[in-house]
C-alpha cells in the first residue's frame, strides 16, 4: 500500500510540470511515462500550443489508447496536424477549438491506431495542391484519392471498422472504412473532418456512415461517393430527412474528441461507449419533417428495390413498374458491386395497390406479381430465379 501511495504522489508531482490530468495518467497504468514525455515534447516544441493541443488530446482518449500508444506515436501525428495551421490556404480559417475536435486527433472511431498520417500528408497535399478552399479540396480527394490507393465499397471486407491500412491492404471497405478514409485524408491537409452516421434508417432496414467536412460550416459528403452538385449531395438524403433526433437508433451522430455523454453507435460493438459523439440531426432534416405527424408524411407506398442472383449478390438490373394494362409508367436501374448496400433506386406507389414489377437482365425478361404495401417506406429483394419468364414476343 505504501508503495502505491509513493507512485501516486510521483505521478501527480510529475504531471503538475508536465500540464497531464494526474487522473488520466492513473488511467494509463504503466503507460504513463509514455503519455507523460509526450506532453513534455509537446510543450517543449510548441511552447503552449503543444501544451494545449496534448492536453486536449490525452483527456479525449479512450482508455486502450491511453495504455497502449507511444511518445513517437503521439508527437508525430501532432508534429503534422501542426504543420497544417498555415500550409493551405483555407488554414487560416479553421478555429483553434475546430482544430483541436476535427484536425488533431489521430483516429475516428474504434479502428487500429496505425500512423496514416504522414503518407496521406504527403499523397493527399499533392492532390489538393491548386485548391482554392476546403470545398474544392474534398471534392478532390473524393474523386481522386480513393482511386489512388484502389480501395472501393465491398462487402467482402473483414470488418467494418478497418484502419486505411487494412483498407488499403484489402483493397475494399465498408462505408464506415471509405469515410474514415476520408475523413482522414481531409484531416491530413487541415481540413476539419469527422465520420457522420446512423444506427438504423427509419424508412429501410440498415445503418449508414459518411464524412462531414467543415468549410464555413458543416456540410456532408457520401465517401468514394462525390457528386457533381458538390458536397450535401447524396443517396441517402432522402433517407437522412426522416432521421429522428430523439431516437439514440435513428438519430445522426458526428463523432467527436470532446469528451460528453453522447457516444457514438458503433453497430458491431453495441456495447462500446468510448466514441464520443454530437446529435446532428437537425441538420439533415426539416422542422416540418420533425413535427409532422408520421401519418401525415406517409401517403405513398415508397418501394427501395434490389435484384438478386442464386447466391444472394446484387445485380444491376432495369426494373418497369407495369400497371394493369402492362404500361411501365416507371423505370429504375438497380445498383451492385462497388455500390453502397442500401444505395437502392425506388419507385412509389399507391398504398394497397397490386402490380407487377418487370426485371430485365441480360436480354432476358421477368415478371414479379407484388401485393399491395402499406404506405410509408419498404425494401423489396427479387431474387431472379423466382421471377415468371416474359416471352420475348410480348415486349418489355
Amino acid at each position: 500500500m505504501r508503495q502505491l501511495v509513493l507512485f501516486v504522489s510521483i505521478v501527480s508531482a510529475s504531471s503538475a510540470l508536465a500540464g497531464v490530468d494526474p487522473a488520466r495518467l492513473a488511467v494509463a497504468g504503466e503507460n504513463a511515462p509514455a503519455i507523460r514525455a509526450f506532453s513534455e515534447a509537446a510543450a517543449n516544441e510548441f511552447g503552449n500550443p503543444g501544451v494545449k493541443a496534448a492536453d486536449f488530446l490525452i483527456a479525449g482518449m479512450p482508455v486502450r489508447d491511453l495504455r497502449s500508444l507511444t511518445k513517437e506515436f503521439l508527437l508525430e501525428n501532432l508534429r503534422l496536424a501542426m504543420q497544417t495551421r498555415t500550409e493551405f490556404p483555407w488554414s487560416g480559417k479553421v478555429s483553434d477549438e475546430l482544430f483541436l475536435d476535427s484536425v488533431l486527433p489521430y483516429a475516428q472511431l474504434d479502428e487500429p491506431r496505425d500512423p496514416w498520417r504522414a503518407g496521406f500528408h504527403k499523397q493527399c497535399g499533392g492532390i489538393v495542391k491548386d485548391c482554392k478552399t476546403a470545398t474544392e479540396a474534398v471534392q478532390a480527394l473524393n474523386s481522386v484519392f480513393f482511386e489512388q490507393i484502389k480501395v472501393k465499397y465491398g462487402t467482402k471486407r473483414k470488418r467494418a471498422n478497418q484502419s486505411p491500412k487494412e483498407s488499403i491492404e484489402q483493397g475494399v471497405a465498408s462505408c464506415t472504412g471509405l469515410s474514415i478514409i476520408l475523413a482522414d485524408a481531409c484531416r491530413s491537409v487541415g481540413i476539419p473532418a469527422r465520420v457522420a452516421g446512423t444506427a438504423m434508417w427509419t424508412q429501410i432496414n440498415g445503418n449508414h456512415t459518411w464524412a462531414e467536412v467543415w468549410d464555413g460550416g458543416w456540410h456532408f459528403t457520401g465517401a468514394a461517393e462525390p457528386s457533381a452538385e458538390g458536397l450535401d449531395h447524396g443517396w441517402f438524403n432522402d433517407n437522412a430527412s426522416k432521421a429522428v433526433a430523439e431516437d439514440p437508433v435513428h438519430a445522426i451522430w458526428a463523432n467527436t474528441w470532446t469528451p460528453g455523454k453522447d457516444h457514438f453507435p458503433l453497430i458491431w460493438n453495441l456495447t462500446d461507449r468510448s466514441v464520443f459523439a454530437v446529435n446532428v440531426t437537425h441538420r439533415y432534416t426539416s422542422a416540418h419533417q420533425n413535427k409532422a405527424p408520421a401519418a401525415d408524411r406517409k401517403t405513398t407506398t415508397k418501394i427501395h428495390l434490389r435484384v438478386l442472383d442464386d447466391s444472394g449478390q446484387r445485380l444491376v438490373a432495369r426494373v418497369e413498374l407495369l400497371d394493369i394494362s402492362k404500361k411501365s409508367p416507371q423505370a429504375v436501374t438497380t445498383k451492385a458491386g462497388t455500390a453502397d448496400l442500401n444505395d437502392m433506386p425506388s419507385i412509389e406507389v399507391q398504398p394497397a395497390s397490386e402490380f407487377i414489377l418487370r426485371v430485365v437482365l441480360n436480354g432476358e425478361t421477368r415478371d414479379f406479381p407484388i401485393g399491395g404495401k402499406e404506405a410509408g417506406d419498404t425494401t423489396l429483394d427479387l431474387a431472379w430465379k423466382n421471377g415468371a419468364p416474359v416471352k420475348s414476343s410480348q415486349g418489355k
